[in-house]
């Protein structure tokens, strides 16, 4: 089997950050082949930075067990489906005047780094049909977590009609597809999610017909007693904020509230982060000082990647797709 990117990295990778990604992306295929389940986190902006192209083919080829991520990397990779050709990229975006941004605003352009989302043609497009899904469940009295609503969505094909990039560069029909487990942690900061809370605050919806982050924090525990047998669940974090902050939680909760005192510490540990230790920050800590939190163990594999996750994660990708 021709392995290009391995070759690559294996090759040029050999210190530093370099020597880490290979180290962490070797870490992960050893954890699957034991038998291992993996969770990955997506922070910031993954989906509109198309990780979804090498993302999705990672959870086809049952590589990704279990998805954390923010509102917002749930609703954009449907939305990059959806309005492609009509994204704007900026690529002097800093070079841009606060008029030049107000340039964009009044031509309903929300810019994301070096990229336009559309309002119009994402935004309002997923809208239109998401509100009815969202409706169709409260007047039959039934309640879903927000990944479950995008879920019945996509597998309805409505929005198959607007489809812009191939179908298998899209993560979410992916999942979709697997029904793979998704916890979306603070939800509500997202597009939809202000969508949601206007309706319920003209009255056209309630907000119950949504199921909460604590009902996603107990779906999340019910999953892990499930399949942290043997080898255990790895844990592969891109970016910081609630995305990791929020799952990784699930094994101090089981073990320390629940006093299931025979729960496994995650079984291997990696985050790509350029963020740094500092005034106390959570997404700069080392993994180390998640064994004090009841996180990791002393023995857990433990890599940090200090660099951009859009150079670095597609490139892990690679590597374990090649060899695993």
């Amino acid at each position: 089997m021709s392995k290009p990117i391995s070759e690559f990295i294996e090759k040029y990778y050999l210190h530093f950050n370099a020597a880490a990604l290979v180290d962490a992306s070797k870490g992960y295929v050893a954890h699957l082949k034991d038998g291992g389940k993996m969770m990955i986190t997506l922070a910031g902006a993954m989906s509109t930075a198309e990780l979804g192209k090498i993302l999705a083919e990672m959870i086809r080829q049952g590589k990704v067990d279990f998805i954390s991520c923010t509102g917002a990397n749930l609703e954009e990779d449907l939305m990059n489906l959806v309005a492609h050709s009509h994204y704007e990229r900026v690529p002097h975006y800093r070079d841009l005047t606060a008029q030049d941004e107000w340039d964009l605003l009044e031509r309903g352009l929300n810019r994301v780094t070096d990229t336009c989302i559309p309002e119009e043609e994402a935004f309002r497009r997923l809208q239109k049909h998401i509100v009815e899904i969202w409706k169709d469940a409260e007047a039959k009295g039934e309640r879903y977590f927000p990944h479950e609503f995008m879920y019945k969505m996509i597998l309805s094909g409505v929005l198959e009609q607007y489809y812009e990039i191939p179908r298998e560069n899209s993560w979410m029909i992916a999942a979709a597809e697997k029904n793979l487990p998704i916890v979306v942690p603070g939800w509500e900061d997202s597009t939809m999610g202000n969508i949601f809370a206007s309706y319920c605050i003209k009255g056209e919806l309630t907000a119950t017909t949504m199921k909460s982050g604590i009902e996603y924090m107990m779906y999340l525990a019910d999953w892990y007693t499930k399949n942290s047998a043997g080898k255990g669940v790895g844990f592969f974090q891109i970016g910081g904020g609630i995305a990791g902050d929020f799952p990784i939680c699930v094994v101090p909760m089981l073990y320390q509230d629940m006093e299931m005192h025979d729960v496994p510490f995650w079984s291997y540990f990696c985050q790509i982060s350029d963020s740094t230790t500092s005034y106390g920050s959570y997404s700069g800590a080392v993994p180390n000082e998640k064994i004090t939190w009841g996180k990791l163990d002393i023995t857990t594999p433990k890599f940090i990647v200090e660099s951009d996750a859009t150079i670095c994660a597609p490139l892990m990708f690679s590597y374990i797709l090649e060899n695993s």
